[in-house]
């Protein structure tokens, strides 16, 4: 059915409902007006028949009074009947009233249902008035409804054009969405084969420096080839016109030819007559000379330099605290300007070297890095080798030397001449003259070539080193041994070298875009001294004064005697604490230490010379081996900030150390622009370590 129709009927029938209960409340009102009248009449007959209840209670009243006063008031009788007349009278009249009251109640309840029909009435005349209201909100929303129809009909039109184009995208969708999948697979490949990438990448730019090297040694014979060839361009316009000249000679050449055939072959004649005779006359030379290995026999500049300026005598008994004060006054007089605590940091990383057999002072040029070991080894009475590291090296044969076969000698640096003449085990010969002896060789710029190329064995080498007290056993120290690159002995067996304790070991390393990282070997194994931009910089300073040289020379005890007379005045306990505190605080970054730093922290802290208060010893540990740890490490992550915020107030409040504290903040706030944390060391100059 139409809808609209329907509207039509729906309103039509509230119509009739509506005149219908007109009319049935009119009728009923007419009826309450009839019966008004009764109901008045009614309630005056009740109020009459109450005051008459009254009365006829009072009534009885007052003739239960009378009666008893009536055997003393004879005249009262009268009244009594009057009064039982007048009671009889209004039983009379109270009876009609009851008769009046029956006929009024049949009329309230005439009434009574006439109202609940007109309550009733009223009800439905409410519900059909809702119906109407309800039919007429209807008849609009119908009305709006056709026009909605309308509307819907034209946009149903336009979306089923929309729909069909929907339709035909929903397909390209579709085979983009298969695309997609097929090239996610591809990027997971591709991913995959970019961390491949990465790794051949990291090798090759190990290859690529190497090249680099290579290729500006290269250029440099190009640049000089070049030159070569201009040369040979301008003689070889000669060089034609000589070989115009020599086909001319060629011709009396050949004329001679038979005649110089015949004198060669009388000199070869005479030429092997005398080689007989020059075996004859030569000594018969075993083979493994000495020739090859002169260069190495022949003492280093360092013993022979010190040994003729006085160091021929040992110095004379004095304490390790002695002897570091000598140190302190022999660089004050120099003008250089190291605190105690520098001075004690870089000593005790010398002294724990059965652990740590390397120490390193990093950081910028021009701040005392190269200065501080020449001076100390001088006031110590201790030899020093500088062994300047260039950016070609790439080989242990740059550190040690190396076999020419042309002249079958053994080309020998001045660190293996040093060694050799510090190893009493196997160059006892030429040992004997330098067996009391120390001396500190000092890699400068030791990070201008890539540590893991020239040093890396080096350093296995050291940490192999057997005790101090197992020097003396071949086995013990066999690993630890340097076998030099030289055909063997007619034995089979090699030469080697063994750098002992008496060989302490130091670099310097400059943190500039022209050096290279040291390697996670090289850092593990070392105390790292790091030397920032001094805050307040010092002018007039004479850079060619040097300190004066002890005396004499620092005998080998009494450098072990200091090593093994440390510790008895140890609190072994706080310091195992502290470092058990200080790899809690690591390991909630990922950053904890195994059981050789551990042992390396203890070391140190135990061979400190101011032993008594580890704290001193436990900071220098947690700048020198803790902090370098934490080498780009995410600032924004929430534990990375805990554990800087428990590590400063670690070092201000158990190792009461404000400056290091300071120095951790400054390297926050520094890393905050980039997100990550870089270690740039203490001010040395200012704080004094």
């Amino acid at each position: 059915m139409d809808p609209l129709v329907l509207t039509v009927l729906i309103a039509a029938f509230g119509l009739a409902t509506l005149i219908f209960v007109t009319v049935l409340v009119a009728a009923r009102a007419d009826h309450q007006a009839t019966v008004r009248g009764p109901m008045a009449t009614l309630e005056e007959l009740d109020r009459q028949i109450e005051t008459k209840r009254g009365t006829l209670v009072d009534l009885d009243d007052d003739l239960k009074q009378r009666r008893e006063a009536l055997a003393n008031i004879a005249g009262m009788q009268a009244d009594v009947d009057a009064l039982a007349r007048q009671k009889e009278e209004l039983l009379a009249e109270h009876k009609t009233l009851e008769e009046k009251r029956q006929e009024v109640l049949a009329v309230r309840g005439e009434t009574e249902e006439a109202t609940a029909r007109h309550a009733d009435a009223t009800r439905n005349l409410a519900e059909k008035m809702a119906e109407l209201e309800h039919a007429q909100t209807e008849l609009s929303q119908a009305r709006r409804l056709v026009d909605e129809i309308d509307e819907l009909t034209e946009r149903h039109k336009s979306l089923s054009d929309k729909t069909s184009k929907l339709r035909t995208e929903a397909a390209e969708l579709e085979t983009l969405l298969a695309q997609e999948d097929s090239l996610r697979g591809r990027l997971l490949e591709c991913e995959r084969e970019v961390v491949r990438l990465d790794a051949e990448i990291e090798a090759r730019r190990a290859q690529r420096e190497v090249a680099e090297a290579e290729a500006k040694s290269a250029e440099q014979r190009l640049g000089e080839l070049r030159a070569d060839l201009v040369v040979v361009a301008a003689a070889s316009a000669v060089a034609r016109q000589e070989a115009r000249e020599l086909d001319d000679k060629i011709n009396e050449f050949q004329k001679r030819r038979s005649e110089l055939e015949a004198r060669t072959a009388k000199l070869d004649a005479e030429l092997q007559d005398l080689i007989e005779q020059r075996a004859q006359l030569q000594p018969t030379r075993k083979d493994g000379d000495d020739d090859k290995l002169a260069e190495l026999t022949r003492p280093p500049q360092c013993l022979v330099a010190a040994k003729n300026s006085g160091w021929k005598r040992p110095l004379g008994a004095r304490s390790e605290r002695e002897s570091l004060s000598a140190v302190e006054e022999s660089l004050r007089q120099a003008g250089l300007t190291f605190g105690q605590r520098t001075i004690y940091a870089f000593h005790t990383a010398l002294k724990v070297a059965d652990i740590s057999p390397m120490t390193v002072l990093a950081g910028i040029s021009g701040t005392g890095k190269s200065q501080l070991p020449r001076a100390y080894a001088a006031a110590m009475g201790i030899h020093f080798l500088q062994v300047p590291v260039q950016p070609r090296w790439d080989s242990p044969q740059d550190l040690m030397g190396f076999y020419n076969f042309v002249d079958k000698r053994y080309r020998a640096t001045d660190l293996a001449r040093l060694l050799a003449h510090l190893d009493s085990e196997n160059w006892p010969d030429i040992a004997h003259e330098w067996q009391n002896r120390m001396a500190l060789v000092l890699l400068d710029e030791m990070n201008l070539a890539r540590t893991e190329y020239y040093f890396s064995d080096f350093l296995s080498r050291l940490e192999m080193r057997p005790h101090r007290n197992e020097n003396s056993n071949p086995a013990r120290r066999a690993d630890a041994e340097i076998e030099l690159d030289i055909p063997a002995e007619s034995n089979g067996t090699a030469r080697r070298i063994y750098a002992g304790y008496r060989v302490l070991f130091a670099g310097t390393m400059n943190e500039d875009e022209s050096t290279q990282t040291l390697s996670d070997k090289v850092l593990d194994r070392s105390n790292v001294l790091r030397f920032t931009r001094p805050e307040k910089l010092e002018f007039g300073g004479d850079s060619t004064h040097d300190t004066d040289p002890a005396s004499g020379y620092l005998n080998a005890a009494q450098w072990d005697r200091w090593i093994n007379d440390c510790g008895q005045h140890v609190d072994s306990e706080s310091i195992e604490t502290a470092i058990e505190n200080l790899n809690r605080i690591l390991g909630r970054i990922q950053r904890g230490f195994g059981h050789r730093m551990a042992q390396a922290i203890e070391r140190y802290a135990q061979q400190y010379p101011n032993a008594g208060d580890w704290r001193l010893a436990i900071a220098d540990q947690v700048e020198m081996r803790v902090l370098p740890k934490l080498r780009g490490v995410d600032l924004a992550d929430p534990a990375t900030e805990q554990s800087l915020k428990e590590l400063m107030q670690y070092t201000t409040e158990t190792l009461q150390d404000q400056n290091l504290e300071e120095a951790i903040r400054r390297d926050i706030s520094a890393g905050e622009e980039r997100g990550l944390f870089a270690w740039g060391g203490l001010d040395r100059q200012g704080h004094g370590g």
